[in-house]
């Protein structure tokens, strides 16, 4: 079927380019238009009891959460001079009458002492705007904006809004800046690898086509559901990183075969049916690892999901089409305009067991039981500081220092009298009359942790209680205290919901773990299907598996130590807080699994053909070692560039993803695919390769390959661990 697919590529090579073509002008011109379609926020638990309490106090009481917090300041003049008060009243007068506003409250109108700063030099306002939807209010925002500041003062916005906004405008900023930081990098080490700018500028060719389509594929997306912005990041990272990989194995073996003697058409057709395999396979892999993320009900993990399966869909489908019919027009040319490197050798043995990947091979299985012991204890390590995560929601501390956004919560927080009760829990109470109100309110206060619990709202019978307690929002003392309340009877026909900050932290962990069995589930069911049907074993999908978990681990540790231990802080230039944003993890998984596994089917695919050529499983290690070894890591080195390049954003998820990334790429391509494969291949020996029979029969006559009925060029010994008679 591939050599097939590689024939007819080369006859309508002239056709598919057009195509290619046609995708990326729409792409350019529609498809990177994808921002203003995209949503914000997207990282609370729907239909959780602290999201219905948000709705029905905006039902019931109207909204009670400021979206904006305007801060005036002025170093001269206070509250009460003119200098300050003047301008600040006749902004705010204006305000009001702005159709987008929908309640302002402030120092001058209600003289509260609680909206002035301790030197009683700024004073903010606390904006309600009339808008429900996230969007809408980004929309609002963004035409109030210009009205907010007074003249002559100091004037910094804040908010939830305004730090959604902000978040927005930086991951935008970031992306094109770790595309500006990522390209040129990585074009001189293709360059390093290739040794000729022709072949060094497919990958880059193929990942541009392969972020252009992703972005309209996800832009048509957006118009039948909300997706959030951060799905760019995906697309970015994966699209660019998947398309040079898969680029970077096609062009290496089309050059394999065109030194092999075989002309344009047969190399293309040869390429398709080893490399173009692997590049299946390992799509088809990453995707559906993706897709476990769709089952989340949070729109930050379905966007990242949608956006990463478009973009190495359309990565995997560009290294499938568009780049075969390049090299079937480009030939032997695809060597053209060499570049000298002086370091760069050629290896006559490359192609044999003796060159130095192969050599490493056969050193690591001479010893495999204490290789596989000493990688476990290194992982091991690494993976331990995991044990002591701690999850809690984001708050302006994502956003860099001195970002008007974080600048206006620091302020309000250390400056203001009521800096220390921010993130209050809201109790809602239904369907209770003042003395049942009464008597919730006091039993609050009587749970240990509650420093107050005051009325803020009342309409008929609802009533809105916001609870202040000891510590931050995301302390133990803040859930302890949502949990308490939620724990206490109420009478009969009452009805009470509680929300705000701490609440909403603790239905979001309860959301993810609810459904994370489920996604583990499906990514080991994706990786153990499609890797049996690729090589028709049943311990190497097992094994897979295995070691996937051991590199995540070892991610996941080290965005512990960095992130929640604050380790590299200064140099990352981010404030930890002491625990991870929920979400984050989620996400990490999912991509680092269907990453690892990429690099998986890479290297076993060669070792599964020289098993069929030989029958000896350790030469079929070594061969295979030798073939990928150096394109693997380059590979590697390569993702870690593009990662590293939006690692150096500005806003701390993307830092975050990245640190983790790039620690599960070098911890995959350095110990894990060097050491620990070779040395578990060595000691499952001819067991690598066995399926029961009912097995083996159903690879050959559905596994994915050129040929699944045995063949007269396949080694005895590989038919017989395959299900054949011995």
């Amino acid at each position: 079927m591939f050599s097939w697919w590689g024939r007819t590529v080369v006859q309508v090579r002239w056709w598919v380019l057009a195509g290619a073509l046609a995708l990326a002008v729409v792409g350019g011109g529609w498809g990177t238009g994808v921002f203003g379609a995209l949503s914000s926020g997207g990282f609370d638990a729907p239909g959780s009891e602290s999201a219905q309490t948000a709705q029905r106090i905006t039902v019931e009481l109207g909204a009670q959460s400021p979206d904006l917090v305007v801060l005036y300041s002025n170093p001269v003049a206070t509250v009460d001079a003119s200098g300050l008060r003047d301008p600040v009243t006749a902004t705010l007068a204006a305000l009001r009458q702005r159709p987008e506003v929908a309640k302002v409250v402030d120092f001058y109108d209600t003289g509260s002492p609680l909206l002035v700063s301790t030197d009683r030099h700024a004073t903010y306002a606390a904006i309600t705007l009339r808008a429900t939807s996230d969007d809408a209010k980004l929309d609002a925002y963004r035409s109030l904006r210009p009205a907010l500041p007074a003249p002559g003062v100091d004037t910094q916005v804040g908010g939830v809004v305004a730090l959604m906004a902000t978040a927005d405008e930086l991951t935008e900023q970031d992306i094109a800046r770790g595309e500006a930081i990522a390209m040129p990098i990585v074009l001189i080490l293709l360059v390093i690898v290739f040794g000729g700018l022709v072949a060094a500028g497919m990958p880059l060719l193929i990942g541009i086509l392969a972020i252009l389509g992703a972005l309209t594929t996800t832009r048509l997306i957006a118009t039948v559901t909300d997706v959030s912005t951060f799905a760019v990041n995906s697309i970015t990272l994966l699209g660019l990183g998947m398309a040079i990989d898969y680029s970077l194995f096609m062009v290496s073996r089309f050059r394999e075969e065109l030194a092999a003697g075989h002309d344009t058409p047969q190399a293309v057709a040869g390429t398709m049916a080893t490399a173009g395999r692997t590049v299946l396979v390992s799509g088809a892999t990453i995707a559906l690892a993706l897709s476990s993320l769709l089952i989340f009900p949070q729109i930050f993990l379905r966007s990242m999901g949608i956006g990463g399966m478009a973009a190495v869909l359309v990565a995997m489908l560009g290294a499938l089409t568009v780049l075969p019919a390049l090299l079937a027009i480009l030939g032997p040319r695809i060597n053209a305009l060499r570049v000298p490197v002086p370091w760069r050798r050629r290896h006559p043995a490359a192609s044999t067991v003796h060159g130095g990947w192969a050599k490493l091979a056969h050193a690591v299985m001479r010893r495999p039981l204490p290789y596989v012991v000493a990688v476990l204890a290194v992982l091991a390590a690494l993976a331990l500081p995991f044990g002591h995560a701690r999850f809690g929601g984001a708050d302006e501390r994502v956003l860099p220092p001195g970002t008007p956004a974080r600048v206006v919560a620091e302020r309000i927080a250390t400056q203001f009298p009521a800096g220390a009760t921010t993130g209050p829990i809201q109790v809602l109470i239904e369907a209770a009359s003042s003395a049942q109100v009464a008597d919730v309110v006091g039993r609050v206060r009587a749970l240990p942790g509650v420093t107050g619990a005051q009325v803020a709202a009342s309409r008929g019978d609802t009533t809105l209680v916001v609870v202040s307690y000891t510590g931050e929002p995301t302390g133990d003392v803040a859930y302890d205290t949502v949990r308490a309340i939620r724990d206490l009877p109420t009478s009969v026909g009452v009805q009470m919901l509680v929300g705000g900050r701490p609440a909403q932290d603790i239905d979001l962990v309860a959301s993810l773990a609810s459904r994370l069995p489920w996604m583990a589930a499906i990514m080991a069911a994706v990786t153990l299907v499609l890797l049996f049907l690729a090589f028709g074993s049943l311990l190497l999908p097992v094994k897979a598996v295995l070691m996937n978990l051991v590199s995540i681990g070892a991610s996941f540790g080290a965005v512990v130590w960095v992130f929640q231990d604050g380790h590299l802080a200064s140099w990352l230039g981010f404030t930890p807080t002491g625990y991870l944003e929920p979400n984050l993890p989620i996400l990490i998984l999912a991509v680092l699994f269907g990453l690892a596994t990429d690099y998986e089917v890479f290297l076993l695919s060669r070792i599964r053909e020289q098993w069929d050529a030989t029958g000896d499983n350790t030469t079929a290690v070594a061969t295979g070692m030798q073939h990928t070894g150096r394109i693997i890591t380059a590979a590697a080195l390569l993702l870690v560039i593009v990662v590293a390049g939006f690692t150096a954003g500005q806003v701390v998820f993307a830092k975050l993803i990245g640190v983790g990334m790039i620690t599960a790429i070098v911890v995959d391509a350095a110990l894990v695919r060097t050491l620990l494969v070779p040395a578990s291949m060595r000691l499952l020996g001819r067991w690598n390769w066995w399926a029961p029979r009912p097995l083996a029969a159903l690879y050959r006559r559905y596994g994915i390959g050129e040929d699944r009925t045995p063949k007269a060029q396949s080694h005895p010994a590989a038919l017989a661990d395959a299900g054949e008679p011995r």
